[in-house]
Formats: C-alpha cells, sequence, structure tokens
C-alpha cells in the first residue's frame, strides 16, 4: 500500500522532450547539448538498491507551432528512473541557452494504477546554463489541481512544478565513480498537497491529507557534449498521521534513486 501511494502521487509528475536536428549545439559558452537523431543514452538505475536499466534515445524531429523539437523514446517503451520516464514518448527543444520540454506524461498506467494522471508542459525550462545557482528557471511556475479516487477517498491534489539553475564544476565525478569536465546541474521541484472530504450527519468536512511540500526533487548533472549523465531523485511525504492509518500507508516514507550512465552515442 506505501509504494501504491506512493506511486499515485509521483503520477503527478511529468514531462516529455524535443529539438531540431539542425540546430547549434553550443547554448552558452561553449557548453554543447547533444540533440539529434540517432543520440542514445543507456542508464543503470539504483532505486533503492533495486537495480534497472534505461535506454533512452532520440527518435525523430517534431515540429509544433513552427518550432523543431526533438523527441525522444526508450527501448520497448519502458522507463524505470526519473529522468528517462520524464523524456520518453516527449519533445525538447532550445532557446539559446535553455532546454525546453513539451509534452504530455501518465505514469499511472505504467505502474498499472485504476486511476487515470496526465498532466501537460508546455515549453518549460528544464535546464539554463545561464542560470544562477537556485535561480527560478520559469517566470512562473507550472500549477494544477488533479481530482482522484483512492481506496474510496475523493482526493484532490494540487501540485506546484518549478525548475531550478544548479551548480557548475570543470571536473565532476558521479557517485559510481566516474569523472566528467565541464558538468552543469539543473534541479526540478514537484511540490503538492492533497486534501480530502468526509461525510458526516449530511455535513461535508474537508481533512488535509498532505500539507503542500516538496514531494519530488530530482538533480540532474549535464557534462558538455554529452549531455546528462547523472540524476538523483528524492521523493518523500509526511502524512497527516490521524489519517494514514485509515489509508493503510505510513505517515512518512523516502526512496531515494539514482541514475548513472553507462554508454552513449553522440551524433
Amino acid at each position: 500500500m506505501k509504494n501504491y501511494f506512493l506511486i499515485l502521487l509521483s503520477s503527478i509528475f511529468f514531462l516529455s522532450l524535443s529539438c531540431s536536428s539542425d540546430y547549434n549545439d553550443t547554448i552558452e559558452n561553449n557548453f554543447t547539448l547533444p540533440l539529434r537523431i540517432g543520440d542514445y543514452w543507456i542508464y543503470n538505475v539504483n532505486t533503492e538498491n533495486t537495480l534497472s536499466r534505461d535506454s533512452l534515445f532520440v527518435q525523430g524531429e517534431v515540429v509544433i507551432n513552427n518550432k523543431s523539437y526533438m523527441r525522444f523514446e526508450t527501448k520497448d517503451n519502458i522507463a524505470t528512473g526519473f529522468y528517462s520516464s520524464v523524456l520518453r514518448n516527449n519533445k525538447l527543444r532550445k532557446d539559446n541557452s535553455k532546454l525546453l520540454l513539451t509534452g504530455e506524461v501518465s505514469l499511472a498506467s505504467v505502474q498499472n494504477l485504476p486511476i487515470n494522471l496526465d498532466v501537460s508542459i508546455g515549453d518549460f525550462v528544464i535546464f539554463d546554463s545561464n542560470a544562477q545557482n537556485n535561480q527560478a528557471l520559469n517566470s512562473s511556475p507550472v500549477t494544477g489541481i488533479i481530482n482522484q479516487t483512492f481506496d474510496n477517498y475523493p482526493l484532490t491534489i494540487t501540485y506546484t512544478l518549478q525548475s531550478y539553475g544548479g551548480e557548475t564544476f570543470s571536473s565532476y565525478t558521479s557517485p559510481d565513480g566516474s569523472t566528467f569536465s565541464n558538468v552543469k546541474s539543473t534541479k526540478i521541484k514537484l511540490k503538492i498537497g492533497v486534501t480530502t472530504v468526509q461525510n458526516s450527519g449530511g455535513i461535508s468536512i474537508p481533512i488535509i491529507i498532505l500539507s503542500p511540500q516538496d514531494f519530488v526533487v530530482s538533480t540532474l548533472y549535464l557534462a558538455e557534449g554529452i549531455g546528462v549523465i547523472y540524476v538523483n531523485t528524492n521523493t518523500t511525504y509526511t502524512i497527516n498521521p490521524l489519517v494514514s492509518s485509515d489509508l493503510g500507508i505510513p505517515s512518512s516514507s523516502s526512496q531515494n534513486q539514482k541514475e548513472y550512465v553507462d554508454s552513449y552515442n553522440i551524433n
């Protein structure tokens, strides 16, 4: 039940990407990122010592509203890591120093949940090579409300999605021991709040299940000329202890996931 609820909430998280084959890959001070048809990256994924492997690749070019994007896919349409899940079947494009994500992600169907949680993103900035550390990358965050039912409880889920500039490293060694030159990081945060309503004697009583809090915080490390080489994602929640027992889930939980690039091909 714990994993069920964790997946339910994380299903709100989603993004997707694309970009153009005739783009100039240089986006700032010779910091280049590959976004060409045929580029691929293979990642080793470690989720609390559960190991898996994702293959992510640029499938083709898509034009939306006269803007060119690159469409990403995964091998056999399977993604276990946060980063590959975000890019799978979605689109990314460049605009000067920025990478902008467009698409729609539904993790519920992948996890075989009896719910439908879709979020559409349009030109959401996920990386800006010119950004200062902790600088918000979008002029305003993506916000919304999703109504779903969990274990016969009607849920109202509010979410806020924003990305932030990170650090710059002349040399960076990831936790698996791999070293890369000229690395920049970026951070993506999803904040959520969850409420429900209980009826008593004909009176509707609102109940806070999850006070607004950072639910997913993912830090991506990008190396010049390679792309994303390491991702560290933390998923946490703390629930109202008065209702956690009724829902049959722990009052708090945390999960860490790490994604390491194992091999890649850049055209």
